[in-house]
């Protein structure tokens, strides 16, 4: 990739596709490219009662605005983190029935950003870019609780010597804004939720955050980034 001021890519884990408010605005968002960025848009698929046909559709939508990707909510569509089951079986199976609608996901976002050994060894089957490790630990999970930490892309090398891209989310919005005001990191990748744009003042924040950070780094699209570099699984899992 060219250029030296640095990177940055926005993501956004699109939980409430069904709901018309938040899709209507949703989409409004990623068709403006506020800052010039192109969102990719990481879709829940429907859980049970919910709308497959319409879900289609608008991951459809979503497609043809920017990248999309696979994020998953183990639970339910209000709990993101598993509670019960095999987390690494129900990604394989939300993914073959994306892979069934012609649906091309090429991100996954594990939901409460959980992952273990055996979800990435489903991600590496899947050919997919992974996007769940973070530059911090949020701050609501339990000491102990799964998941990956990350300060910029890699590589991880699992322990069958697999690999798979690691694209950390190292900002939510609010970081963001107050990143702004501090030295960055060289790329950054911003992430916030759909059902944030229901509120007039957080769109608009929204919408100010990523002009604001396009004048400190170069929006790229999300599968733009590259990078040499390769960690091991477990200098990444952490609790």
């Amino acid at each position: 990739m060219p250029g030296t001021q640095g990177y940055a890519v926005v993501s956004c884990h699109v939980e409430r596709p069904l709901d018309d408010r938040v899709w209507t605005r949703y989409r409004d968002l990623a068709e403006r490219r506020p800052g010039g960025f192109t969102i990719a848009s990481l879709l829940r698929p429907p859980g049970r009662g919910e709308s497959r046909s319409k879900f289609v559709s608008r991951a459809r939508e979503a497609a043809g605005l920017g990248p999309i990707g696979h994020h998953i909510h183990w639970t339910s569509p209000t709990h993101a983190r598993p509670t019960r089951g095999d987390p690494a079986a129900a990604v394989r199976e939300e993914a073959a029935w994306l892979r069934e609608q012609g649906l091309d996901a090429r991100f996954f976002c594990g939901g409460g950003w959980y992952t273990d050994v055996d979800v990435m060894r489903a991600v590496a089957d899947l050919g997919y870019v992974d996007c769940t490790a973070t530059a911090w630990r949020p701050s609501y999970l339990p000491p102990g609780s799964a998941r990956a930490s990350l300060d910029r892309p890699a590589w991880i090398r699992l322990h069958d010597g697999r690999r798979v891209l690691e694209l950390p989310t190292t900002h939510s919005l609010g970081a963001a804004a107050r990143g702004l005001l501090r030295p960055l990191p060289r790329v950054v990748h911003v992430h916030f939720h759909d059902y944030e744009l229901l509120e007039a003042k957080r769109r608009a924040a929204v919408a100010a955050i990523l002009r604001a950070l396009a004048r400190r780094r170069t929006p790229v699209e999300l599968g733009d980034l590259e990078t040499d570099r390769e960690v091991a699984w477990d200098d990444v899992c952490a609790g």
